[in-house]
Parts: C-alpha cells; structure tokens; sequence
C-alpha cells in the first residue's frame, strides 16, 4: 500500500510541470489570439479596393470636359452628387502632388521627391494612408464607365467589338447621374446641364457607333510649350530693338561722314 502511494506521489509529481507548461501555453495562446485578430484587422483596413489610376481618369475628365460648362452656368453641384469633388477617395492626396520637374515629383505632405508618378503614388499608400477617407466607400472608378475613362487611359488602343450589354449598363449608369446631379426641376441652368451632360457622356453609349463622346467641348489648358516661346520672345525682344537702333545709327552716321567727304572734295583749291 505504501509503495503504491508513494508511485502516485512521484507521478503527479513528475506530471506537474507538464500541465504547467500546458496550462501557460493555452494562456499565452489565448493573450495572442486578439493581438493577431486586431493586426489582422489593422491589414484588412489597410487594403482600399479603388483604382487609384481610374479614379484620376474619371476626375481628369470631369475637370476638362464638364467643370468649364458647369462654371459658366455658375451652377453649384450637390455634395450628394457622385461627380463631387468631395466623393473622390483620393481627391486630397491628387492636390498634394507636384509634378516639379520632367523627372520630378514631391509629395506635398512630407517634402519627398521622387522619380516617377507611381513612386509618389504608392508613397502615399504606404506612408500617407490615414488620410484618406474610407469611412463612406468613395471611389470615382465606380463611374469609369459612364464617363468613358478608357479613351484616356488608353487612347490609341484598337477598337473592340462593341458588347451591347455593356452599353446599356454605362448608359444606364450615365442617365442616372444625369438625374441625380442635373435635376431638370431645380432651374434652367440645371435642365441645360443636364442636357448638355446626356449629348456630352451618354448619347456615346451605344453600338451604332454614330455618336463620338466628349464632342462638345473641353477646357482650354495654356501650353508649356507656349508659355516657354512667350518667355524666349520677350526676352529677346529687347535685344532685336537694340540691333535695329543701333544698325540705324551706324547707317545714319555713315551717310554723314560720306556728306562731310563729299562737300570737302568740292572745295576749290587756292591759286
């Protein structure tokens, strides 16, 4: 009976620190589990599902080929209004890039330049992400297609077979922005930019092929070319007149030094 005992004290004894080590790995288990659940959490937030390249696409062509007719009709567009400003995801990063230089681009936040557009770009994902808005689910490539963002992504890509589903979605989608940001109820500037925004996006949205889109018009951008021959003009241009002056000088103060030989040579001799 004794030895009995005495086997089940050395068992338990021996089987302690086990169930220690067991009992302190489950806890730690259990301590790390939402630490891993809150960076899990903390990548998924991370991640935006918005194309960024079709988002600046969508905007370029708001800007150029609707804001001019909308500022000369001094109409206000509602906030609730996809084609806002306010519901681009990335709107205030786009005003925080520089394009400096042909190489050269910063980042408006923080100073730092770099090479390409698409460094800068994920500069901003990876560095500036907290500032960017993703609470209410913005992204401007949502319209891409109404707006028919492929002709400046890709403009010199070859004709595809028109798919006539796909118009009638973009068409749909088009007309309902129409509806929603021009209502033709609110005043004759909102009924003729409603007009002008069906002749200008969504008449294109067909396989006819009879209608061109954005064929009314876009916004005039001054050159860097020109700017750059305006400059080199005026410059030179006070060199050309000081040319003129003084090689109408030269010429004038030749023709009286040849009167002044003239006149001398008919001079008599005295006898």
């Amino acid at each position: 009976m004794r030895s009995g005992s005495k086997r089940t004290v050395v068992f338990l004894f021996l089987c302690l620190p086990f169930s220690s080590t067991a009992l302190q790995l489950t806890q730690d288990f259990k301590e790390s589990a939402p630490g891993r659940n809150l960076k899990q959490v903390e990548e998924d937030v991370h991640e935006v599902h918005c194309s960024r390249e079709r988002s600046r696409a969508a905007w370029n062509i708001i800007d150029e080929y609707l804001m001019p007719f909308v500022e000369k009709e001094q109409y206000l567009i509602s906030p609730t209004c996809r084609l806002h400003p306010d519901n681009d995801l990335y709107r205030d990063q786009e005003q925080h890039k520089f394009h400096v230089d042909v190489d050269e681009w910063r980042c408006g936040y923080c100073k730092k330049k770099f090479y390409e557009e698409k460094y800068l770009d994920k500069h901003f994902e990876n560095r500036h992400y907290n500032l960017l808005n993703v609470s209410t689910g913005r992204c401007m490539a949502d319209i891409c297609g109404a707006l028919h963002c492929d002709l400046m992504l890709e403009p010199m890509i070859r004709k595809t077979k028109c798919n006539p589903a796909a118009a009638a979605r973009n068409r749909h989608l088009c007309e309902s922005l129409a509806n929603s940001c021009f209502p033709v109820n609110e005043g004759p500037s909102a009924s003729r930019l409603h007009e002008f925004f069906l002749r200008q996006f969504c008449d294109a949205h067909t396989c006819t092929g009879k209608r061109k889109p954005l064929s009314k018009g876009r916004r005039k951008r001054t050159s860097m070319t020109y700017v750059t021959i305006s400059i080199l003009i005026l410059m030179l241009l006070p060199l050309f007149y000081g040319f003129v002056y003084l090689y109408q000088r030269g010429i004038k103060r030749g023709a009286q030094e040849l009167k002044r030989i003239s006149q001398g040579g008919r001079k008599k001799k005295p006898y």
